[in-house]
């Protein structure tokens, strides 16, 4: 009865295998079959007077950014000997 042992192993593999081969199917699917996707919002409308007047309120900026000045030093270091 040696041969029935290697013939279970294969059939648990087997079943293992086929199970997930299984098709997925996403959240969400009714009765009916189809998913319609998440619920769209409605977005308000952008007042085009109101985005113009408020980048006119932003005021200018002195001096440039620099997105790397806590890195590094604004000025490099000068060294007295040449």
């Amino acid at each position: 009865m040696s041969g029935a042992k290697p013939i279970k192993i294969v059939a648990v593999a087997a079943i293992a295998i086929s199970s997930l081969m299984a098709p997925a199917y996403p959240q969400g699917l009714g009765q009916k079959g189809h998913y319609d996707g998440p619920p769209v919002q409605k977005k308000t409308p952008i007042d085009e007077k109101a985005y113009k007047s408020a980048l006119e309120r932003i005021p200018e900026p002195t001096r440039k950014y620099d997105p790397w000045g806590v890195a590094r030093p604004a000025e490099p270091a000068k060294t007295g000997k040449k």
